[in-house]
Formats: structure tokens, sequence, C-alpha cells
């Protein structure tokens, strides 16, 4: 009799431990994001999916593409680590430079037009659509002049995301 107990409480606690448990839940009710970990090697994949994302956004609008530039590229790198180094999104580095200012540091010869800016745990489609729901970043986004975008980030240890879109032509 002990034996038949012990089998049928080892059996129902083998018969728990295969339960699915469902997503953790937030205090709204909704499920927790899960944590969006950033490689190095990911980084070309992320600039052309988000390319690629935003000339499907401007193709609906019949606005010409825009091509990722290196020197665009560098001058958003550069302000998703200030952001992160000051803790706060903004528009002005630590060192009082405006987007102007970083985008002729990095070596872009051609006209400055807009810069969109993101504190996030959400992945780069998430921010970019987050942008497109906002009059102000989406001008950025969906600007006739732009020809050239800059696009990168900087993700701190603890998951969060310091992300930066710069356009210009």
């Amino acid at each position: 009799m002990i034996r038949l107990t012990a089998l049928l409480m080892a059996a129902s606690l083998a018969l728990t431990a295969c339960t699915t448990t469902g997503p953790q839940l937030g205090p709204d009710g909704k499920p927790l994001p899960k944590l969006y970990r950033i490689s190095a090697n990911d980084t070309q994949k992320i600039q052309t999916r988000v390319v690629e994302a935003v000339n499907s956004l401007r193709g609906v609008r019949g606005t010409p593409p825009v091509a990722l530039n290196t020197a665009l590229n560098e001058a958003a790198l550069i302000h998703s680590r200030d952001m992160a180094l000051q803790n706060r999104p903004w528009h002005w580095g630590s060192d009082g430079s405006s987007p102007l200012d970083r985008v002729a540091r990095a070596g872009f010869r051609g006209e400055f037009l807009g810069e969109n800016i993101s504190e996030t745990y959400e992945t780069e489609t998430e921010t970019l659509s987050a942008w497109m729901n906002l009059a102000d970043t989406r001008d950025v986004i969906l600007n006739p002049e732009a020809t050239q975008m800059g696009f990168s980030w900087y993700q701190e240890p603890s998951g969060k995301i310091w992300w930066t879109m710069v356009t210009g032509k």
C-alpha cells in the first residue's frame, strides 16, 4: 500500500511538471514582453529590415525610396550611445551637440533633414510602427526630400534599447 501511494505521488508530481503554463501576465492582464536581445551580428540584418520597411511605407505614399548611408548610420550609433549615457531620450548630445553637428562630425556631406529617437524594450519594427503613429516622427520617415537614412541603436545590458534614425539628402 505504501509503495502504491508513493508511486501515485511520484506520477502525480511528474505530471504536474509536464503541464504548460501560459505566458506571464502583467498588471494590465496582457502578456509580459520577451526580452529582445540584439547581437553584433544582427546589425546589417536589422538596418536592412528597417530601410526596406521605411521604403515600403514611402512607396505607399508615392515617395521615392531612401538608401542607407554609412555616415548617417554612424551618427545614429553615436547618438544612441550618448542617450544611454545621459539616460534620457532627447536630441541634444551630452556635449551640447545638435543632430546637425553629429551628422557633420560623422562625415555626412549632404543636408540633414530629421531625427527620430526612442528609448524602449521594443523591436525595431515595433519602434518604427510607434514612430508612424505620431505626426512629427512620421514626417521624418516620409519626408519626400529625404534620399539617405541612417539607423542604429545601443542596447544596455538590462535590455533597454536606444534607437536613432537620421534622414538627409
